[in-house]
């Protein structure tokens, strides 16, 4: 990239430059005639200069020339005589005309302050993406010494003055210059001593502020490059969250970011000083000049050297100067500002052997297979410090076998892996696949041909679904119709896209290659999607995300059908023995002693945090609604009487106690607050008792369920009392909380709730032995009988798999990246001894078939090769071909069976284990 900011800006904004340029020229006129025009409304109607008699007239808007006596005899060609005015109406005619002046002039700043920020932001899109263009482009052995929030602050925060620099690169210093030449014209014209007092003061402003200002630039340096290095550390801080809370490390890292919060403070501090010094200084300087105006200009006044108009339209101008002047400083202050930054940011984003741009140029239609054989000469690897990793290594191999690389640790097998799928750069040698240099293969054939397994796998923060068909994201053409911003409509959008030097391809579009997928468009992509997952063993865990998950019926009228319709099935069923005991289920007219007294008297799901449980005491619509019914006493009180109870009974128990994990409402810590609180209110009735008394005991009734507890707190009556208040809850319901709950209905599909929970629709029983998996049986047998699983598998595919896929355990992760592979159809895999996260008898199970898979004996899959270091050397001899490396060299390589009969390395890996 260029690393000066001012040629980049001129190579991608010329045209919007000149133009800008050619305004500002244009504004200068009407900026000159406003600053001359208060001195004729002065010298003119104001002081009756023209108007000396009551009936006097003066001419307006005389446009003549001077001309030599051979062109006219009167030496004068007038092209319009004007309008002849009397005193009170020129004072109108050249006040509304200034008024004009003022709107036009006021106009020009809009316009061009409009159009400098069109070309900033325009400038600073094209920034940000060329450098993430670059960011993309980086090797990836760059990438371990840099860190993520370093970049990411680069391209978000250190290039936004940029954006507000670039539009005033070349237009400020004209604009700014013109209105301050046209001033200092201006004053010269009316009075040279003051124009040349006036021109001192500027002089010195000129040169002293600049020069003062230099030592900030470099204090502007070391702040971005301190706040840079600060923002990485956060980075490193909520990465390694787990090892600083194992390693009560803390406040260590407490203490360390302090420290370069002090850092930065001292930075900004000195900024603050120098800055406002120079702000005072600079102040000091602009007002001194009307000092000098009023007494120097007063005294020519005075003596009748300067007229009382001159005067004014001097100090009127100069009103006009300081202000250009000191953006003018600014400008420069910037400048030197910027162009330090934008040289700092453009030098972390040129390291060296960066990938070439036309390796990673779209390609249109699809790509062939590859074919042939992958060819290793005398390969050499460098890691960062200069250590082989791999030394002087040759070997050929057909592409559709499947070969096994053994090794001790940094033997170089992990590293052959990482080269094969060029995620590591030959110091020496080659590497040519298909008779192709692997360097100079484009992305759209490693991409789509060949996939790579490692330890780790990357997922995006987005749905399971978009995770798997990461790998499928190639293809894209430009959309017909882009989508409108800010009311403009799809031409303008595009045209910004090509201004701004963006790529003319959006996101929103389908970039699925369904070919690549063996299939012939979205409608067949969930099937395929389950058959691969079927044959990974991912498929049962993305049942299980999907059953707890939630659908809108709205968008997914059907799903929801079908589950209410899974919800009658499941209730007949379960009427009969051995299930009539298992499940109680929602009834608007029944109370549910398998669910708490506040789900009994909500009977719905909440939405949001009015109704949520820690919430339920204190709210007000609830309270007032059991106050209606008089039952909120009656809940105070039994939930006095579970306080007594459970104080009286595990006070003396030691806080980790099993009898605590039988108690949903209350921890032990909380079993001396308690005792407080009865102390206080044993005697007292409920008109008597302060609220936050009141919501901590409803808190304890609200949590109960009697065959869980079992304290024989609730009779038919008080059950009663809760159905009746439940009615009232929800009729009485105020429209400011309608969306705040969810009410059960058990011929509606309850939105709050997920899809298990809709198909049981009720409650299992407490303490029946198995209960949950009968239950959960129950379920699948209804979903295989009206065939849901396949609707609740495209749900479960819509779970986020968090951040990195954390969402995630480790297993699935694994799962899903083998997953992707078989959906792309590659031709080769290779693999760097993947399965980690797997115990050692899964990882060995999952191999077992990974090979059957590239052999294409499992789920239809086309065969492909496989290029595969492994922890176990027992596995190597289920392979073709066995490659054996120790200390960065190739030592034996051939079929597992001679390699064994040889006694060399690979029989002492098998013999060792």
């Amino acid at each position: 990239m260029e690393s000066s900011l001012f040629k980049y800006v001129w190579q991608h904004t010329r045209r919007d430059q000149v133009w800008i340029l050619i305004i500002v020229i244009l504004s200068m006129p009407t900026y000159f005639l406003a600053l001359d025009l208060p001195k004729q409304i002065v010298n003119g109607p104001v002081q009756g200069r023209g108007f000396e008699s009551a009936d006097a007239t003066s001419i307006f808007l005389n446009i003549s020339f001077n001309v030599p006596d051979w062109v006219s005899k009167t030496g004068e060609f007038v092209v319009f005589s004007g309008f002849e005015l009397e005193r009170i109406d020129m004072l109108i005619t050249l006040s509304l005309i200034f008024l004009l002046l003022v709107c036009i002039n006021g106009y020009f700043k809009f316009y061009i302050n409009l159009f400098k920020g069109k070309i900033g932001e325009r400038t600073l899109r094209r920034l940000r993406f060329e450098l993430i263009d670059r960011v993309l482009r980086f090797p990836n052995a760059h990438f371990q010494r840099v860190k993520a929030p370093e970049v990411a602050s680069m391209v978000k925060d250190e290039v936004e003055p940029l954006g507000q620099f670039i539009g005033d690169t070349f237009v400020q210093p004209v604009f700014l210059g013109g209105q301050a030449a046209t001033a200092m014209f201006f004053i010269l014209s009316q009075s040279l001593w003051l124009g040349s007092i006036a021109a001192t003061i500027v002089v010195v402003q000129a040169i002293l502020i600049p020069w003062l200002r230099r030592p900030l630039i470099t204090l502007a340096k070391q702040r971005q490059i301190t706040t840079r290095a600060f923002a990485g550390r956060i980075g490193e801080i909520v990465d390694g969250i787990s090892e600083i809370h194992l390693n009560d490390t803390s406040n260590y890292e407490r203490a360390e970011l302090s420290g370069r919060l002090g850092d930065i403070y001292y930075i900004r501090f000195a900024l603050y000083k120098r800055r406002f010094f120079l702000k005072f200084l600079n102040n000091f300087l602009s007002q001194i000049t009307p000092f000098l105006f009023y007494l120097i200009g007063g005294y020519f006044a005075v003596t009748g050297r300067l007229d009382i108009g001159q005067l004014v339209a001097v100090i009127a101008a100069y009103k006009e100067l300081p202000s250009p002047i000191a953006e003018l400083i600014r400008w420069d202050q910037s400048r030197l500002n910027v162009q330090v930054k934008f040289t700092s940011v453009i030098e972390q984003f040129a390291p060296e052997h960066m990938v070439d741009p036309v390796v990673q140029e779209p390609t249109k239609g699809p790509i062939a297979p590859l074919t042939g054989d992958i060819s290793v000469a005398n390969l050499t690897v460098l890691d960062d410090t200069g250590s082989k990793l791999i030394d002087r290594t040759s070997f050929e191999a057909p592409l559709g076998e499947k070969i096994a690389v053994v090794g001790e640790l940094n033997s170089g097998a992990e590293a052959i892996c990482d080269t094969l799928a060029g995620l590591l750069r030959p110091e020496t040698g080659s590497v040519r696949i298909a008779s192709q240099s692997l360097e100079e293969l484009p992305e759209s054939v490693t991409g789509r041909r060949i996939s790579y397994i490692g330890q780790r796998t990357y997922l995006p923060q987005a749905s399971i679904k978009d995770s798997l068909l990461y790998g499928l994201k190639h293809i894209s053409e430009p959309p017909e119709v882009y989508e409108a911003f800010g009311g403009h409509n799809s031409k303008l959008v595009h045209d910004e896209i090509i201004a701004s030097g963006t790529i003319p391809l959006v996101a929103t579009t389908d970039w699925i290659d369904y070919q690549a997928a063996g299939i012939d468009n979205q409608k067949y992509l969930d099937t395929r999607i389950l058959s691969v997952t079927e044959t990974v063993g991912l498929s049962e865990d993305i049942y299980d995300l999907g059953l707890r998950g939630t659908v809108d019926p709205a968008d997914q009228p059907e799903i929801a059908r079908k589950i209410i319709e899974a919800r009658r099935v499941l209730r007949n069923q379960l009427k009969e023995p051995p299930f009539s005991q298992l499940v109680e289920p929602f009834d608007p007219e029944k109370y549910n002693p398998q669910e708490t007294i506040a789900e009994n008297l909500l009977f719905g799901s909440a939405v949001g945090p009015q109704f949520a449980k820690e919430n339920l005491a204190t709210n007000k619509y609830l309270i007032d609604t059991l106050d209606s019914t008089s039952l909120r006493a009656s809940l105070f009180e039994m939930g006095k009487k579970i306080a007594e109870t459970v104080v009286e009974l595990f006070a003396d128990l030691p806080a980790g106690h099993p009898f605590f994990e039988q108690l949903s409402f209350m921890d032990a810590e909380e079993i001396p607050d308690y005792r407080t609180a009865l102390a206080r209110v044993s005697s007292m009735s409920i008109d008597q008792v302060n609220a936050a008394d009141i919501a901590q005991f409803l808190k304890l009734t609200f949590s109960y369920v009697e065959p869980r507890h079992r304290l024989r707190l609730l009779d038919e009556d008080a059950q009663n009392r809760i159905i009746e208040t439940r009615a009232k809850f929800r009729e009485n319901l105020p429209a400011t909380l309608i969306g705040s709950i969810e009410f059960y209905d058990p011929e509606t599909y309850n939105s709050a709730s997920n899809l298990e929970a809709n198909i049981l629709f009720g409650r299992i029983a407490y303490g029946i032995a198995e209960g949950p998996a009968r239950v959960r049986e129950a379920i699948q047998r209804v979903v295989d009988e009206l065939q849901l699983r396949n609707e609740i598998f495209s749900v479960g595919l819509n779970y986020n798999v968090g951040t990195g896929g954390k969402r995630l355990s480790p297993v699935q992760q694994q799962k899903i990246a083998l997953a992707r592979v078989l959906l792309k159809q590659p031709d080769i895999v290779i693999g760097n001894k993947p399965y980690a996260a797997f115990d050692k008898q899964s990882r060995i199970a999952s191999i077992e078939k990974l090979l059957e898979f590239a052999k294409g004996k499992v789920g239809g899959q086309k065969p492909f090769g496989l290029f595969l270091a492994v922890s176990e050397p027992d596995l190597a001899e289920k392979f073709d071909r066995v490659l054996v490396f120790e200390d960065g060299v190739l030592i034996e390589q051939g079929k597992p069976d001679e390699l064994k009969q040889k006694n060399g390395k690979f029989a002492e890996l098998l013999a060792t284990g």
